[in-house]
């Protein structure tokens, strides 16, 4: 049975690209690439157990070989873009109480006010 999943655009972006390269469906692209993805976490010359503890903190990725470290330093990157739940709830309340939300271009607080539409 299908079912829709909800893939940010800037995902969609590059699977459509992809796809058209390499002559597959959006949907065959993005099974193709879960399969790769599968098989690699599967690998025994590739332990994704090691990435998952490196991403906890409990492992060093100094301790990880090369392409373990490619794909943690891609991950960490995209959780350090990614706000947590309880990172956007505390600039939700310093937006209520008016104080700074951030820096302009010239490194100066901003606080809600200034950030109004």
């Amino acid at each position: 049975m299908a079912q829709s999943v909800k893939l940010a655009d800037d995902v969609m972006a590059v699977v459509r690209a992809e796809s058209g390269l390499q002559s597959r469906s959006v949907a065959g692209q993005i099974t193709h690439w879960i399969n790769i993805g599968r098989a690699i976490e599967k690998s025994d010359a590739f332990d994704y157990r090691h990435i998952n503890a490196a991403l906890a903190g409990t492992r060093s990725p100094d301790a990880l070989g090369a392409e373990e470290q490619e794909v943690w330093f891609t991950q960490f990157a995209d959780d350090m873009t990614e706000p947590t739940a309880q990172e956007k709830a505390f600039y939700a309340n310093r937006r209520q109480l008016g104080r700074g939300v951030g820096l302009n271009d010239q490194g100066e607080i901003v606080t809600q006010e200034a950030t109004a539409p």
